[in-house]
């Protein structure tokens, strides 16, 4: 399973706060467009799951 963020729920319209909050490093952003998640990074701690005041993100299975 993995970490991921759903396009439609996240407003990509400033810089995610998610990436301070990453404690490995494993969220990036280009621009204002939609996050990314590196799996290969990704520690599935949840503290990106639990802050995302629009529940963007997500376990995909």
């Amino acid at each position: 399973m993995a970490l991921t963020i759903d396009p439609a729920r996240c407003p990509q319209n400033h810089r995610c706060p998610l990436i301070d909050l990453c404690p490995v490093g494993a969220i990036s952003q280009e621009g204002f467009s939609l996050p990314q998640i590196d799996p290969a990074l990704c520690i599935e701690c949840g503290l990106c799951a639990e802050n995302c005041g629009r529940q963007a993100v997500y376990k995909k299975e």
